[in-house]
């Protein structure tokens, strides 16, 4: 019996004849590349560089393929409410929100779901965006998340690409199976979030009861200057409740704004939700060593070694009066940072920091931060200026640049951010593939292994078999396969049950592949 490295090995093998008389990648200028999925950073670790423009032509095109509904997490739902401090974090961070025990700051929240149209079922096996905007006295604080802790990608290069995978089929315009498991199959750090997705924690009951995470890694900064990183969780008080994949499925045929309606029902009748914000720590120093890389979004830091932190308490207590004045032109991002947060070398993190300004100012216009929902309460003093939609007086008869004489703008000098030591002065685009940081399987085989109960094992290996059994076409088998290895490399029970699923002899498609090689 071949090992399964040797089957996966027979596999890339056999689809080298595919390779030959192919066109040329090329940007839309004609200029041929070849890094199309590793961004240009300072070391392989480090920030990535404003002059890799592959990444910005790739992004900045796929904030524009659609109007005027938002690229990805086009329906939604949401709500104000406020947080309140219930910990002391002060040692960790001086942003001011978290400044004493007791503490409130008014919030926005959008759910959503994140492949599917804005006519699309509350109900779709996706992953659930959480996005909250913090109306802070040092400026809004955008957390921009999802329900899952882990993404499918961490280089933002990939990003288009892997959401027209979710899209519809640009040949039959129709959602395809055959599309998604052969991104992730060639994928293979998607591998975590895969099977996330694939339990039911891919299709929760409600908004009211699902966890919402930051996902990525960012930084605290404290009075000192002392830095740390943080992930952000935040624990539904309502307690997880999913649906199974039958229930929401009738559920798509029943009431399509299911998530949406129960929201908006349980605030008006006072039910408020509510979230438990915990967050983990790490230092730089436990950075350096961890033996994976804390920034990569595909991966958890485990809570035996990075422990939860209570925080505070987040409630939605107030339905928006009109949904598109509040909700569809909510415009999160998360470079709107506040003093005492900060960034963190994540890939996708850094990726997102231009992407979605750049979605906003596209969608909703230059001006999209004087929108009511979007518009921080307090006091905003700069030199922007002109621009569709200019509706806070345009500065009046101010000036309009920096340094001038008549002005009394200045600059505090106590937001001074701390520098940042990077690791390496060698920029290139690191394969973050590579040996060292290829491990995609430990922490998804931990989670059917370890964490998942043997109803909850089923269930997935129940979803996965019916979510791969609509693969289709020529390369069917192949992709199967592929998956397969992945599956059997996370574990061997779950890939020997997904493929006695799928109805796959193993030792029949073994020698087959061996022909192939």
């Amino acid at each position: 019996m071949m090992q399964i490295d040797e089957i996966c090995k027979s596999i890339q093998q056999s689809n080298s004849p595919f390779m030959e008389n192919k066109k040329k990648l090329t940007t839309a200028s004609g200029r041929p590349y070849a890094e199309n999925e590793n961004t240009m950073t300072v070391g392989p670790r480090g920030p990535i560089l404003l002059q890799d423009y592959i990444l910005h032509e790739k992004m900045a095109h796929f904030n524009r393929e659609r109007i005027p509904e938002r690229v990805v997490h086009a329906k939604g739902s949401g709500a104000y409410g406020t947080f309140t401090v219930t910990h002391d974090i002060s040692k960790y961070t001086r942003a001011k929100m978290f400044s004493n025990i007791g503490k409130q700051t008014k919030m926005f929240l959008r759910f959503s779901t994140v492949g599917g149209e804005k006519g699309s079922a509350d109900t779709e096996r996706d992953p659930r965006g959480f996005a909250m905007k913090f109306y802070t006295e040092d400026g809004n604080w955008d957390l921009v998340g999802n329900n899952t802790p882990v993404f499918f990608i961490k280089d933002p290069k990939k990003f288009g690409d892997f959401i027209h995978t979710q899209k519809r089929d640009p040949h039959t315009n129709c959602k395809s199976p055959t599309m998604m498991w052969d991104f992730w199959s060639l994928n293979p750090e998607s591998l975590h979030q895969v099977m996330i997705l694939m339990s039911d924690r891919g299709t929760p009951f409600s908004y009211r009861h699902m966890h919402g995470f930051g996902s990525h890694t960012f930084s605290l900064v404290n009075a000192k200057n002392e830095v740390v990183y943080v992930k952000f969780h935040f624990k539904t008080a309502q307690g997880i409740k999913n649906f199974d994949n039958a229930s929401a499925t009738e559920m798509k045929g029943n009431d399509a704004d299911w998530a949406q309606r129960d929201l908006v029902e349980a605030i008006q009748k006072g039910d408020f939700p509510k979230w438990n914000l915990r967050i983990q720590v790490m230092t730089p120093e436990q950075a350096k060593t961890f033996r994976w890389n804390p920034f990569d979004l595909t991966k958890v830091w485990p809570h035996g070694e990075f422990p939860l932190i209570d925080v505070g308490t987040l409630e939605l207590n107030e339905n928006p009066d009109n949904y598109f004045a509040h909700v569809e032109q909510a415009a999160f991002a998360p470079a709107h940072i506040v003093d005492g947060i900060g960034y963190s070398p994540d890939k996708m993190l850094q990726g997102r920091l231009l992407s979605y300004p750049d979605a906003h100012r596209y969608r909703l216009g230059g001006n999209y931060e004087q929108i009511p929902v979007n518009k921080c309460p307090y006091l905003v003093a700069n030199y922007q200026r002109d621009g569709l939609m200019a509706v806070n007086g345009n500065g009046g008869s101010a000036p309009n640049y920096f340094p001038n004489s008549f002005d009394d703008i200045v600059v505090d000098e106590s937001y001074k951010e701390p520098a940042e030591q990077l690791e390496s002065s060698i920029a290139d685009w690191y394969d973050r593939n590579a040996p060292g940081e290829n491990d995609h399987y430990t922490q998804p085989g931990a989670l059917f292994n370890k964490v998942m109960t043997e109803a909850e094992k089923q269930a997935t290996v129940s979803n996965i078999v019916g979510a791969m059994s609509g693969i289709s076409g020529p390369k069917r088998d192949l992709i199967i396969n592929r998956q397969l290895c992945h599956f059997f490399r996370a574990s061997i029970d779950l890939g020997t049950r997904v493929a006695q699923g799928l109805g796959v002899d193993i030792n029949a498609a073994q020698e087959h592949m061996a022909t192939m090689a």
